[in-house]
Formats: structure tokens, C-alpha cells, sequence
């Protein structure tokens, strides 16, 4: 059958079919967070009628890919009209060829249940390393708050009321989440495997120059694309607020872990970069209150083992899927608003057993990377954004050159 005839009346491709045996792995994520429902411009938002259309950086390339989308905290059925995936090349135009209609089940659209995750099938197309692509998702009935990403660091667009899927629109709004999309995947070369982040703020890129994903990760995802050897894809599960073993931003690392990273495909290493917030929440100084009132205490009181313990957690269900664990020290914050003598204290300890107990397969020293040589407790000058906390190109670079790739085999 002629692939055009077939597309304008809506059967399945051919191109669509993949071998039963191909080796998935996970070249993009983007954790979700459930909907904030508090009033003005902080609420999540929700669309009706809308195409929204996104640009993504892969990681590793392959012969094939499939889109995984989320409803994860969705408080009803999500219904997705259309979906549309296509190549761009450098100047940010597709590549002519490359555009492929998503179906799921074989039908244009699909209806996501409240809390599910949902995976398309997948289109046979030659996906190089480090490829851009641009996803529409067109949203025909009310989505409610969306279950979104919230630090995407590139601009997504908002069309006018309609389905735009694949078409030049004049955007109705610009976001900077990254709304209903948890990965993409494609199916790599036998062997292939992803390493998967999962972090916080810092592993989220903010800080780092908007669109140009210069993000640490990114900058090891460059370095495995270059070299020769096994293919890796690098998964960022990075979420900006979020902690080990307290929900803050998005759901605890230890809660979202079977979800966030041992569900996806290809998963062969972890590296856990986290615990900052948990530190400045715990032993930062009381924060605001409510106008009149007195400032709050610190929300639920931690110890340095309570975070130990929550990476031993994470340990122990990775090992149990036979996935390897790369621990990364906690950085130096000294002179962020949440920095304080006894956090400090507790990172000491935290990074101590990182370094010593041999209960990771691996360890990062993002720490030692990154320090001021004369003021060990605080960020090089150089390598953050201004705030003593998160990096700039140049300290995210750093952190994700110093990694030693002989760990991605």
C-alpha cells in the first residue's frame, strides 16, 4: 500500500513495525509533579482544544523510537487526539521524511487512565545521538492541571484553539514545562543500556543557559555519544525541590524511584545526586511565616542517617533488578539562604559514607569538583549561578566531564 494513501486515511504504517527482539532503551525523561492548585500564576495549568507543541535533545540514537506520555497525576482520563513526532536538524527545521503520526493500539489517539502511564507504538526511523526532535500533543477535551515537568528549560508552544499536529501556528502562549510526556525510547543496537539521574535542581539544569541543554547530565550524555564502544542513554530524572526521603517538590526519591527510573527500559545504572534540600529544609533557618506570624521551625526534623538510609533503600531495589548504583557527594552550599553550621555538619557525615562505605558500586565526587579550594564549604565562584547552590554552564560542565566513562561499558 502506498505510505501516503495510508496515512491520509488513517491505517497503522508499515513503518510502524518493529522486530519483537529490539533492545529499548530510555534517551530522554522528564520527571512529572503533580498539579500545584493554588491560585494565580503559581497554579498549574490545564488546555482545552490545544496543540502544544515541544522540543527535545535525545541522548543515544537508534532504529526506532516510541513516546512514552503520562496522566500520572491526573485526576481523570486524559484524552489524546493526535501525536506527532518529527526530526529537526540544526537550524531548528524538520527533517523532510522524518515526521511520523504516533498511534497507540494502532488508532490516531488514545485515552490515558488517571494515573497511568502510556506508551506509543513505535516508528522504524534512523534516530542519530544527541537528535532534536519536536513532539505536538493535541489535547481535544479539558486536561484538568496537568501533570507536568515544570523546569522543561526550553520553550514549548501553545497553539490557538485546534489541532495544529504538524502544522506552522502562531502560539497563543509559551511554557517552559514539559506537560504529559514522561520519555522517549528507541530501540539501540544489541547491548545499549541507559544510566539514569536522579536528583534534584541541580541535576535539573536550573542555572544553566535556557535551550542549549547544558545540563550536567547533557554534558555526559555528549561525551558517551562520542565515543566509541557500548551505547548509553542518559535519562535525567532530575526534579528542582525535590529530596530523598521527604515529598517537597514532586514526591520523595525514595517514593518515586519504581516510577521514575527501575520502570524504564534499558535501565543499567543509577546515579543518585540528592540530598541538599533535605539538609536545608532540616537544618536551614526557620523560614517565613504567614504575614504577622512568627516564623516557621524547619519542616520535619531529619538526621544525616535518615538520608544514609534512604540511599541504602534505593540501593537495595536497584541491586534487586540488577541495576548498578552510582552515589555522587552532595555539593557544597555555603552561603544559600537554607546553609547552615549543623547541615553542614550533616553533609560532612553524608559524604563521608559516600566516599567510604563501599555501599555504592560507584562514587561521583561532584563535591571535590566543584568546591572552592579555600573555602571547602562553599561552591568555586565560577562554577554557580549566584545563588551558592546551583551551577552555570561552566560548574555543570565540570561536574559532568570529571566522570569517569570506563563506569558505562
Amino acid at each position: 500500500m502506498n505510505r501516503l494513501f495510508a496515512a491520509a486515511i488513517g491505517l497503522p504504517l508499515l513503518v510502524s513495525a518493529v522486530p519483537a527482539q529490539a533492545d529499548w532503551i530510555t534517551t530522554w525523561t522528564a520527571a512529572p509533579l503533580p498539579p500545584n492548585p493554588g491560585p494565580g500564576p503559581s497554579a498549574t495549568p490545564g488546555w482545552t482544544n490545544r496543540t502544544i507543541r515541544q522540543t527535545l535533545r535525545l541522548s543515544a540514537g537508534g532504529t526506532a523510537l516510541r513516546v512514552r506520555l503520562t496522566n500520572a497525576f491526573g485526576g481523570a482520563p486524559l484524552k489524546v487526539g493526535a501525536a506527532r513526532i518529527a526530526l529537526l536538524d540544526d537550524s531548528g527545521k524538520e527533517v523532510p521524511g522524518s515526521a511520523h503520526m504516533l498511534r497507540f493500539g494502532g488508532a490516531g489517539g488514545v485515552t490515558i487512565p488517571r494515573g497511568a502511564p502510556m506508551v506509543s507504538d513505535a516508528v522504524k526511523l534512523d534516530v542519530p545521538a544527541l537528535a532534536r526532535v519536536s513532539l505536538d500533543l493535541y489535547f481535544p477535551d479539558a486536561t484538568g492541571p496537568c501533570t507536568c515537568h515544570q523546569a522543561g528549560l526550553d520553550t514549548g508552544l501553545v497553539s490557538p484553539e485546534g489541532d495544529f499536529s504538524g502544522m506552522e501556528f502562531t502560539p497563543e502562549a509559551k511554557i517552559q514545562s514539559r506537560p504529559f510526556i514522561a520519555g522517549v525510547e528507541v530501540d539501540a543496537a544489541k547491548g545499549a543500556a541507559t544510566v539514569a539521574v536522579i536528583g534534584d535542581s541541580i541535576s535539573d539544569g536550573i542555572g544553566s543557559t535556557s535551550g542549549a541543554n547544558r545540563r550536567w547530565p547533557d554534558f555526559l550524555a555528549a561525551r558517551l555519544a562520542a565515543r566509541k564502544g557500548t551505547i548509553w542513554g542518559v535519562a535525567n530524572q532530575g526534579i528542582s525541590g525535590n529530596r530523598v526521603i521527604n515529598d517537597g517538590a514532586g514526591e520523595a526519591a525514595v517514593t518515586r524511584l519504581d516510577r521514575d527510573v527501575l520502570a524504564m527500559p534499558g535501565v543499567k545504572a543509577i546515579i543518585v545526586f540528592e540530598g541538599v534540600n533535605d539538609l536545608g529544609v532540616a537544618f536551614g533557618p526557620p523560614r517565613p511565616g504567614p504575614a504577622g506570624a512568627p516564623p516557621r521551625p524547619a519542616a520535619t526534623p531529619i538526621t544525616a542517617q535518615d538520608v544514609i538510609n534512604g540511599y541504602r533503600q534505593i540501593i537495595t531495589r536497584a541491586h534487586a533488578k540488577g541495576i548498578k548504583v552510582y552515589g555522587a557527594t552532595i555539593a557544597p552550599y555555603k552561603g544559600a539562604g537554607y546553609w547552615s553550621e549543623s547541615g553542614e555538619a550533616a553533609r560532612q557525615e553524608i559524604n563521608g559514607f559516600i566516599r567510604t562505605s563501599k555501599a555504592f558500586d560507584a562514587v561521583l565526587d561532584f563535591d571535590k569538583v566543584i568546591r572552592d579550594p579555600q573555602d571547602p564549604a562553599s561552591m568555586r565562584a565560577d562554577y554557580h549561578m549566584g545563588d551558592h547552590l546551583h551551577g552555570n554552564d561552566a560548574g555543570y560542565k565540570a561536574a559532568g566531564n570529571s566522570i569517569d566513562l570506563k563506569l558505562f561499558r
